[in-house]
């Protein structure tokens, strides 16, 4: 039966030949083929133009673009001296090769060698035909012929590249390089570029990942092939010999997976994607985003983002420490989360008030219990120090002076620069509150990211980009030059987390209400990088603060960044450096709006419980206590004295059952504060 099918194959060879040239140049221009454009995967690459990420084809195939000059010529040559010898010369189907094939075929009663060109395999790829029929076989010399009429050399070489079958759903020799080997195809050892031949002849039988002993024996056949061609030489052929072939398959690069993720969908017809990070810093950084909650839980998420100020350019965007859905919610992309960012805001509003003339980082300021209204704003661990300078009052994170400054200013202020910074501020209600200041508010980790790259900036703000090649608006100013580096001295001179590198490296920590988000944020002559941690669902991480555990990889993040930190700018000629007692008189001790207008600054204040708190009554009495005033102090409830002349700052007021009551506090100077609270 074979022997009769190739009798056949011959017989129809000599008929075409004996046509006239004109019938048979016209038969092959009416060759119908199949289409050319052949789906290939799309890819997200670095600034360097290297792989982060590649998404299979529509039927699940590994198929990635491949030009001949990218792949190692040593495979090439041995491509063609193995497959086809005569591929630059013949035009489509080599008749000495046919001939032999068929030869051999009659003296050894069986099929020796093919006989099939480059071309008549590309020819069966494209249309996904069998070799053995025939029809088949006849079918892939008319394509064949007709291929070579209509694309060059290197574009049906391409094609092969593209489409020679690797096992499984690889098809083409890139994606065999990654998998089987884990690089790019165009540096290749002799071993690896001969397996690579040997693989589509077989495809299934000789997969490395199931069959090693029968892909080394095809690998090896190869090999001698190529040393009597003349393309290797016995010696390099032996060591290649000693060569293990790969036994499992390597998973493909999927770095960046979130942000690649946004590319696609923002452009969902592209094939290919240059975005602006850097592949080995965004390797070393999800490394460290997943060493940073490993132990910690399985709800414990992080998310770092890096920047190059300047430019705006992002180096390096980690949405999660694992790209898979599990309990931390890996697939949510965190540097896009809505999250309260805690104390982060307060460079902002020293940088506001700095420019506005409401202080200088050497102003004093108090530190002391304030009601705004309804609002009761408090330190977060509840102490006050008194008078204090700026310059320490943002350092040390002081609840109390940042929601003076924000008052003084205005907290719509506050929302206007954070928009005109590119922020997308969410707040409850219409109008903004003074809690913003404190982290009432829902940003981005990219959006705090974008904030400190203008302080960083000399207070320019411009857009964050990822895409390489897009320009962003032009950067408008947002604080002056003299503001932002004064804000930024003053973050430089925060103390490093125990362990970490003794640096100027200028940064904020934040931890939201409920200790529900945790950050750090850091920048110095050149970069800038954020870090946030929490739970992706919102919920409570107890203990956690970003000055624990976010600054800490903050740090570290800049130690995969680089060896040494670029130096901060130095000081803008307009600013003004002088100890307090120097400063104009109106800057030398903040005053605010309440303390023109309202009590003294160490008049009498009820600390707790807060006007307008829902308290419970212990059969004890209801623990009171006031900061300020002079003591002794007379407490009343309803106007009814109940405590007369303590001297301590703290008392129990014995009253009667559940229901609304006032509680006033009055100092030995007359001065009183007073506050209406609900007994439960």
């Amino acid at each position: 039966m074979m022997r009769a099918r190739w009798f056949l194959a011959l017989a129809l060879g000599l008929w075409i030949s004996a046509l006239g040239r004109d019938r048979f140049d016209a038969w092959i221009d009416a060759t119908i083929l199949p289409p050319l454009a052949v789906e290939m995967s799309v890819e997200v690459l670095d600034r360097k133009g290297d792989l982060l990420r590649a998404y299979t084809v529509a039927d699940g195939r590994w198929r990635l673009a491949l030009p001949p000059d990218r792949v190692d010529p040593l495979y090439l040559r041995l491509l063609i001296a193995y497959e086809d010898r005569r591929f630059r010369d013949h035009a489509g189907v080599d008749p000495r090769s046919l001939a032999r094939a068929v030869a051999q075929a009659l003296w050894n009663g069986r099929v020796v060698s093919g006989g099939s060109t480059l071309t008549m395999q590309v020819a069966r790829l494209l249309e996904e035909g069998t070799t053995g029929e025939v029809a088949g076989k006849l079918r892939q010399m008319r394509v064949a012929l007709a291929l070579e009429r209509r694309l060059s050399k290197d574009q049906i070489l391409q094609l092969y590249l593209h489409l020679a079958p690797f096992g499984g759903n690889l098809e083409g020799v890139r994606a065999a390089a990654i998998s089987y080997f884990g690089k790019e195809p165009v540096r290749l050892t002799p071993a690896e570029a001969t397996l690579l031949v040997a693989i589509p002849q077989s495809p299934e039988s000789r997969r490395p990942d199931r069959a090693a002993d029968r892909a080394e024996a095809a690998r090896n056949r190869v090999l001698a092939r190529a040393v009597g061609a003349g393309v290797l030489d016995p010696e390099t052929a032996a060591a290649a010999r000693q060569e293990p072939v790969p036994g499992l398959r390597k998973p493909f690069p999927a770095l960046a997976p979130h942000l690649a993720d946004r590319a696609r969908a923002d452009q969902p017809q592209a094939a290919t994607h240059r975005l602006t990070l850097d592949r080995n810093l965004q390797r070393a950084l999800e490394t460290l985003a997943q060493e940073a909650v490993a132990d910690r839980g399985e709800r414990l998420q992080v998310a770092i983002l890096v920047a190059e100020h300047g430019s705006g350019e992002i180096l390096a965007s980690v949405g999660s420490a694992g790209y898979q859905a599990d309990l931390r919610q890996g697939f949510v992309d965190m540097t896009q989360a809505l999250r309260s960012p805690g104390s982060t805001l307060k460079p902002l509003v020293y940088a506001l008030a700095f420019d506005e003339g409401l202080g200088h980082p050497e102003t004093l300021v108090d530190d002391r219990p304030l009601r705004f209204g309804t609002y009761a704003p408090q330190n977060f661990d509840r102490l006050y120090l008194g008078t204090i300078r700026m310059r320490e009052a943002l350092q040390l994170s002081r609840n109390i002076p940042v929601v003076e400054l924000t008052e003084a200013m205005g907290p719509a202020r506050l929302v206007s620069a954070m928009e005109k910074a590119g922020m997308k501020p969410v707040y409850p209600g219409d109008q903004p509150g003074l809690a913003i200041a404190l982290g009432g508010v829902g940003v981005t980790l990219s959006d705090m990211v974008q904030l400190y790259a203008a302080l960083a900036r000399g207070g320019v703000a411009r857009p964050l980009v990822w895409r390489l090649g897009a320009e962003g608006p032009e950067g408008q100013r947002l604080v002056s030059a003299v503001a932002a580096w004064q804000v930024g001295d003053i973050l430089g001179g925060l103390a490093p987390p125990p362990g970490a590198p003794a640096n100027r490296l200028a940064y904020k920590t934040g931890t939201s209400y409920g200790h529900r988000d945790a950050w750090a944020i850091g920048y110095d002559g050149r970069h800038v990088v954020g870090v946030w941690m929490g739970r992706a669902d919102g919920t409570p991480v107890p203990g956690a603060f970003g000055a624990d555990v976010a600054a800490p990889i903050l740090f570290q993040a800049f130690n995969r960044l680089k060896r040494k930190l670029d130096p901060q700018p130095a000081a803008p000629a307009a600013t003004l450096l002088v100890a307090n007692a120097d400063l104009p008189q109106p800057l030398r001790r903040f005053r605010s709006r309440q303390a023109a207008f309202g009590p003294a600054a160490d008049a009498p204040a009820v600390a707790f419980p807060p006007d307008g708190a829902e308290v419970e009554r212990l059969p004890s009495g209801l623990k009171v206590k006031v900061a300020g005033g002079t003591a002794p102090f007379t407490w009343l409830a309803d106007g009814v004295p109940v405590v007369i002349g303590s001297e301590a700052r703290e008392a129990m007021l014995a009253l009667p059952g559940a229901g609304f009551v006032t509680l006033s506090v009055i100092d030995a100077e007359g001065r009183s504060d007073r506050v209406q609270v609900q007994l439960r």
